[in-house]
């Protein structure tokens, strides 16, 4: 057998070089132009992402063994259902701000952008407090818990951008154009500069996926508490979330119980980092528990939906 080989800080940069390179072909090539971004295109390129993250996963075998392989597989599953949830609250904030549909392609990529240095902090100081204290596990353990239980008892209340503190300091610090001006985040108008309600926008999906990232990068060290695994699996599903969106967005009506599913994976999750220390789970059930999780949310949902539309 091959010995594994060590994660240095040339993989990392190996690493996000390759999604760098990804992002500019997607950018710089394949939507140079603005346009609607189509159902088909969305859902081809969910499979692409989709694909590739499980090629990443097969490739991790030889290198690092079955179990890590195993282990970014199932965080990545985590990941990627937990951003369902932001999806459908990103649907809801374009509607709020009436974005072009045109133009929601360009504010999901510069809005992913930021989600992956932000992630990518998170998932240092996260590695770091756990490697120093390794009883913050049970305080992320019990957060996840708590949240899991709160979504499932709260009450939809569709989002409320006025009350987003970063938006209220980005209006009373910096003049805002009172239009879109087609894909333009910024405008010079009267000799000075001016933001344009596409760039209030963005700062809300940055902010909203913010608060998203505070239950599911907590939620993976559940799984593991490598930073190679963790980072890979978030940025992953992070760049898968673009396309998932205009995949999902119109079709919110048929995930109407997925809510529920994602708030039981949050309990399961938060009582195994709970319980980790007398009862141990292998990841190969905790990957087959999620599944299950959310294949009968989603099941459920798409019965419901079909029941009503009859």
């Amino acid at each position: 057998m091959l010995a594994l080989i060590e994660i240095t800080p040339w993989h990392y940069a190996g690493f996000v070089l390759c999604v760098l390179l990804f992002l500019a072909l997607d950018l710089g090539v394949l939507h140079r132009g603005a346009h609607v971004v189509s159902f088909r295109e969305a859902f081809i390129w969910t499979g692409v992402w989709f694909t590739l993250a499980m090629i990443f996963a097969v490739a991790l075998i030889p290198l690092r063994g079955r179990e890590e392989a195993t282990e970014f597989a199932t965080g990545y599953l985590i990941e990627l259902s937990l951003s369902m949830d932001n999806v459908f609250v990103i649907a809801l904030i374009f509607s709020y701000f009436r974005v072009a549909p045109e133009h929601q392609h360009r504010v999901l990529f510069w809005g992913i952008m930021g989600a992956l240095v932000m992630r990518g902090l998170m998932i240092w100081l996260g590695a770091e407090l756990v490697a120093r204290f390794h009883w913050v596990l049970y305080v992320f353990g019990a957060f996840l818990l708590f949240t899991g239980v709160k979504m499932l008892f709260a009450n939809e209340e569709g989002v409320q951008p006025e009350k987003n503190p970063c938006l209220r300091l980005a209006r009373k610090y910096f003049p805002v154009s009172p239009g879109f001006h087609g894909p333009r985040f910024t405008i010079r108008q009267g000799g000075r500069l001016m933001l344009t309600p596409l760039a209030l926008v963005l700062v809300v999906v940055e902010t909203t996926d913010l608060v998203f990232a505070l239950d599911s990068i907590p939620a993976i060290f559940a799984i593991t508490d490598k930073p190679f695994i963790v980072f890979t699996s978030n940025v992953f599903a992070i760049l898968g979330l673009r396309s998932l969106y205009f995949v999902l967005a119109g079709a919110i009506g048929y995930f109407r119980y997925l809510k529920y599913g994602l708030s039981l994976v949050l309990v399961f999750i938060g009582g195994k980092m709970l319980v980790e220390k007398w009862v141990h789970l292998p990841i190969d059930w905790s990957l087959l528990i999620v599944v299950a999780i959310l294949l009968t949310a989603i099941a459920a949902s798409v019965i419901a939906a079909r029941r009503e539309k009859k």
